[in-house]
C-alpha cells in the first residue's frame, strides 16, 4: 500500500487528545491540610496503565501462557512548588502521619482505631477536549504518597521549583463524565 496523507487524516479524524489538557485532583485524610491548588499546580501526571500478569506453565517442554494478576504500578506527579509550600507541607505532613520520622510508628487516626485504611485516599485526573469538554476521568482508589521526592536549590537555576511525589494506589477506574464509563476496572 502507497503512502497517503488523506488516510492519515481521516483515521485522526478528530485532531488527536492533547497531553496537556488535564486536570488532577489529590484528596487528602481529614488530619491533613487539603490542596485545592492541586488542579492549578500539578504540572505532570499519567494516565494510568493496565497490567495483566503472565503465568507460565511448562507441558512437556512447551510454555503455555495464562492470564495471571492484574496489577497497578505506582502513580507519579510533578508539582509546582508555590512560596507559601502549601501541596508540598500537606504532602509531607501526610506522609509523616503514616509513619512519624522519629517514632517509627504512625499517628492515632491514621489507621489505628479508625480503620486499617484511613489514610489511603482517592486521586483523579481529567483530560479535556480541545473545545473543553470532559473527555474522560480517571480515578485512583485507595491512594496514599510513598515517596515526597527532594527539590532541588542551586544558584544555577531559574526556574520555578517543582518535586515529585509517587502514590501507590489499590487500583483506578474510568470515573462517570465523559468518555467511556463502561471500561470500568477494578481491583
Amino acid at each position: 500500500m502507497a503512502f497517503n496523507v488523506n488516510d492519515f487524516k481521516s483515521g485522526l479524524r478528530l485532531g488527536g487528545a492533547r497531553s496537556s489538557l488535564f486536570e488532577v485532583t489529590i484528596e487528602t485524610p481529614a488530619t491533613v491540610p487539603s490542596v485545592p491548588n492541586a488542579p492549578i499546580l500539578v504540572r505532570a501526571a499519567q494516565i494510568p496503565d493496565a497490567t495483566i500478569n503472565t503465568i507460565t506453565q511448562t507441558y512437556f517442554g512447551r510454555q503455555i501462557k495464562y492470564a495471571g494478576n492484574r496489577t497497578f504500578s505506582d502513580w507519579t506527579v510533578t508539582i509546582l512548588n508555590d512560596e507559601d509550600f502549601q501541596i508540598r507541607n500537606a504532602l509531607e505532613t501526610w506522609s509523616n502521619q503514616i509513619n512519624l520520622h522519629e517514632g517509627n510508628t504512625r499517628l492515632p487516626g491514621m489507621g489505628s482505631t479508625e480503620g486499617a485504611t484511613s489514610y489511603k485516599q482517592v486521586a483523579t485526573v481529567k483530560q479535556f477536549g480541545k473545545e473543553g469538554n470532559l473527555l474522560r476521568t480517571y480515578e485512583f482508589v485507595g491512594i496514599y504518597p510513598t515517596n515526597v521526592s527532594l527539590m532541588e536549590v542551586s544558584w544555577d537555576q531559574d526556574a520555578i521549583q517543582e518535586f515529585q511525589v509517587n502514590f501507590a494506589y489499590d487500583y483506578w477506574k474510568v470515573a462517570t463524565g465523559g468518555g467511556d464509563t463502561t471500561n470500568t476496572v477494578a481491583g
